[in-house]
Order: structure tokens, then sequence, then C-alpha cells
């Protein structure tokens, strides 16, 4: 049903949700969805979490991922999402966008704006994706203040404490840097750019009883996994943070290279989104039955397309 009728909206915040999800046994399957066609298409799909990837958001408005973008732009896509689809959602929240202050506003903000949960990294600014080489790392201290921070700020928000500790400091560094955060107040632990089974093994081993997020990224360092096999190796969590945008980026790339071959769409039209599926996706004609002064559209029928 639309957003605008109140009687739909879920009585339970975000965070509540997303928390009874992250308890039931099977692994909590999050694809990335951080506009809103796309959450309402992953919705139609069966899904009950989204993720929002920094990543993402950044490429969308022509950037890169090096924590160039401020707390109200996220919330932009929070709010976007939230009301599209009304799904509890896990948010990238990068290094926190400063200091213990900074982190605070960030929790609040974000979980006022209809965030489920949130990821902090061990990074120092200017971040890179986890999946890159030569990334700074903060003080294990310095991010498990961050952490406590959170916890402290946040009312039903899950925190989970990324640590990107792996690649420079080994398996025992991570393991060390998540058992810090854990202390500090962390929900849950996200052991980024892991590059084998073993390692993912290992880190689940060494972490007993602890709800762990796993990064299914393409062209990075992880190689391939399902989420069974991730739920096996004992991973709560998956995330496929920028699938959808790297799909529609392809398909876009190709569109305007027909419509400069071809003089026109006309090739691309079946691999097109109908106008009659584009308008159930959103709920047109349920908005439109809401106002009396409209008169429900009737969809055309497509003309010939030549192929």
């Amino acid at each position: 049903m639309p957003y605008v009728i109140a009687d739909d909206m879920p009585d339970e915040p975000a965070g509540l949700r997303f928390r009874r999800l992250l308890e039931r046994p099977e692994i909590l399957r999050m694809p990335g969805a951080h506009f809103g066609m796309a959450a309402l298409l992953a919705k139609q799909a069966g899904f009950e979490a989204l993720y929002l990837s920094g990543a993402a958001m950044t490429a969308t408005m022509g950037l890169p991922d090096l924590g160039m973008i401020t707390v109200d732009d996220v919330c932009f896509w929070i709010r976007q999402v939230n009301r599209s689809a009304g799904l509890p959602m896990l948010v990238d929240g990068d290094t926190g966008y400063g200091e213990a202050l900074n982190v605070m506003h960030m929790v609040r903000t974000f979980e006022e704006a209809g965030a489920g949960a949130v990821h902090l990294e061990d990074q120092l600014l200017p971040k890179k994706c986890g999946h890159l080489n030569d990334k700074k790392l903060a003080d294990a201290h310095d991010m498990a203040a961050k952490v406590a921070a959170a916890r402290k700020a946040r009312k039903h928000l899950t925190i989970i404490a990324r640590t990107d500790a792996a690649a420079s400091e080994g398996m025992d560094g991570a393991v060390a840097r998540a058992r810090l955060y854990l202390e500090a107040g962390a929900d849950a632990i996200f052991p980024e750019a892991l590059n084998t089974r073993e390692m993912f093994e290992e880190f689940a081993r060494r972490m007993p009883g602890v709800k762990l997020l796993a990064n299914m990224t393409e062209f990075g360092r992880t190689p391939f996994f399902t989420a069974q096999e991730f739920q096996e190796m004992g991973y709560a969590m998956v995330i496929w943070p920028v699938s959808h945008l790297r799909v529609a980026a392809k398909a876009i790339e190709e569109l305007y290279a027909s419509i400069r071959e071809n003089g026109g769409t006309h090739r691309l039209v079946d691999r097109m989104q109908t106008r009659a599926e584009l308008y159930a996706t959103i709920g047109y004609h349920e908005y439109e039955a809401l106002d009396q002064t409209l008169v429900k559209t009737v969809i055309p029928q497509a003309m010939p397309q030549r192929g």
C-alpha cells in the first residue's frame, strides 16, 4: 500500500525489526538497495532486509567511495528506502563521520531516518573500499571509543563493528580488534576482505557465539560463496552491496551505446520494464485511487517496435 497511509506503517521501530530477523537461525540475506525503486524490487523478490552501501550511494552521486559524503547525504537515501519499502536496513556508516560526538550524531540521525542497523569501520580518513590496497587503520582503542559512543547513542539500532585489519595485521590482529570492539558494545562483527574459505572459517571459529557479517562483493578479494555456504561457515548475515548498481549501470551503458549507434531505443525495448510493470512496482494506481480528483489512468497499448 502507499506509504501515505499510516495504518500500513509498522508499529515497531526498524531496529527492533532488524534485531528480530537477526535472531532467526537462518542467515539474514541483505541485497544492496540504496534507492526507492531498488528497494521496491527487492521487497517484491521476497527480501526482508536491505543494505545501503556507501560505495553505491557515492557512485550514484558520481563520486568515489573516499569518505566524501555527509550524514545528511546518507539520510536522503535512508528516508527514500524507508518510505518506499518499509523494510529494516543496514546502513554503511563509514568511519562515523568524525570522532565520538560525530558518531553519536550519526547514530541518532540514521535511526530517526529509519535505519535498523549501522556498521562502523576502523579505517582512517580518507577511507577506501575494504577490498583495495594500502588501507590505513585507526588505533584499535580509538575505534573502540567510537563503538562505545554509538552504543550510548542508539535506542534500538544494531551496532556492527567492521575491521579491515586482516590484510595488514593478519588474523590475530583482526580477531583481537573484534574482541575489543565487542567489549566496547558492538552487537556484531564485520570482518572485511577475507579472501579464502579457510579465513572465513577461522575467524568464525575464534568468535564463538558472535553474530558475524559476510560481504559478498564482486570484483574484490573474496571468492564467490552462496548465502548457504556463508551460513555453514558460521555467518549470520550476508550483503551483496553494489551488485544492483553494477547491473543497472551496465544496462544503462548499453542503452546509451545503442541509441548512439542505432538512432533510438528500439533494439532494447524487450529488455525494458514496461510501463505497466513500472506502475505495478511503484503502486501508481493505488496512489491514484486516493485522490478523487484524478481519473484512473489507462495504460496505452505499446506501439509495434522494430527489432
